[in-house]
């Protein structure tokens, strides 16, 4: 099974902006993150990219993005190719959160991202997750393939 850390956790209040990072965040069972535009009855509630991905990109559009700036929930480090997990594919974060991913990817209409940065990797590479066991969730939380 492949491991890696929680890197980050960003929230915003509402849709269609960047998203701030904080520390900590609750996740709720069939939810979302407590207090993140994106949480309610839907697939799309936790959205998780790879850091590494993050890095990339900065390196090759000259850019210095940091979490929350390509709109993603968590930023997960360590695991290499996070869409392989595949729809269905679940990831375990800290003790007791587990989520379930939904989807890969998304249409780009151009996002806010795009529009800020000129790049977004949502479209390509995001999981877009389900909350199916919630739990309070740390930045250096153990995240693990289940």
């Amino acid at each position: 099974m492949a491991k890696g850390t929680l890197f980050s956790i960003c929230i915003s209040p509402e849709r269609g902006t960047l998203k701030k990072e904080v520390d900590e965040a609750k996740l709720i069972e069939n939810h979302g993150i407590e207090n993140d535009g994106h949480a309610g009855p839907w697939g799309r509630q936790v959205t998780c990219l790879n850091h590494a991905s993050v890095l990339k990109a900065n390196r090759d559009n000259m850019l210095n993005a940091g979490p929350g700036e390509f709109a993603e929930n968590l930023l997960i480090e360590g695991i290499d190719d996070l869409p392989s997990i595949g729809v269905g594919g679940k990831l375990r974060i800290g003790a007791e959160a587990v989520l379930e991913v939904s989807q890969i990817g998304k249409e780009d209409h151009p996002s806010v991202v795009t529009r800020t940065l000129g790049v977004s990797l949502l479209p390509y590479e995001g999981l877009f997750c389900k909350v199916i066991s919630g739990g309070k969730i740390h930045k250096g939380d153990p995240v693990e393939v289940i």
